[in-house]
């Protein structure tokens, strides 16, 4: 059972917990649901609103999902799935349905999918998506060292609609 918090109740350090403990970024499209293992990403506050800020790769197959959907969850599991978040991160949906594989299950938040295995869920609803140029990157060796193969991520903005959170 998961209850619903604030933002400000949060008590994950985002560092952490983006950086170190990693999410999945779950979206859904013609009825069929797809994530992945993000570990890159931030939270603040963007025109008012709490926000996720996400970044994804243009070969990314989730992209397909979240850019065909106004909603996304980003789902926060236990330490315990490591293994899964591994594979998760490096399988890739259109060739298998590697959530089943996981063995995760899904459910929803009105239109969001997101994991009952989640500690934290985000709900978040896409207000703003913009493709990385390289010449926005200022500071000498990014380009070099993240991009060599000039795929460029595309930075979401999204709008946190729900906090959810596992009840002991």
């Amino acid at each position: 059972m998961f209850k619903e918090i604030k933002t400000t109740e949060l008590s994950s350090n985002p560092f952490q917990m983006i950086g170190k403990d990693w999410l999945l970024v779950t979206a859904e499209k013609d009825g069929k649901c797809n994530t992945m293992t993000a570990s890159w990403g931030g939270l603040g506050v963007m025109w008012g609103k709490d926000v996720a800020f996400l970044v994804i790769r243009p070969q990314r197959y989730t992209k397909e999902f979240i850019d065909a959907s106004s909603t996304l969850s980003i789902s926060v599991l236990p330490e315990s799935f490591r293994k899964e978040y591994s594979y998760l991160g490096t399988v890739s949906g259109r060739d298998e349905d590697k959530i089943a594989k996981a063995g995760l299950n899904v459910r929803h938040e009105g239109e969001t999918p997101y994991f009952e295995e989640a500690d934290t869920v985000l709900v978040c609803r896409k207000l703003f998506a913009q493709p990385y140029q390289p010449e926005s990157i200022l500071a000498e060796g990014i380009d070099e060292k993240w991009y060599p193969g000039k795929d460029y991520h595309t930075l979401y903005i999204c709008e946190i609609e729900k906090v959810l959170v596992k009840e002991n």
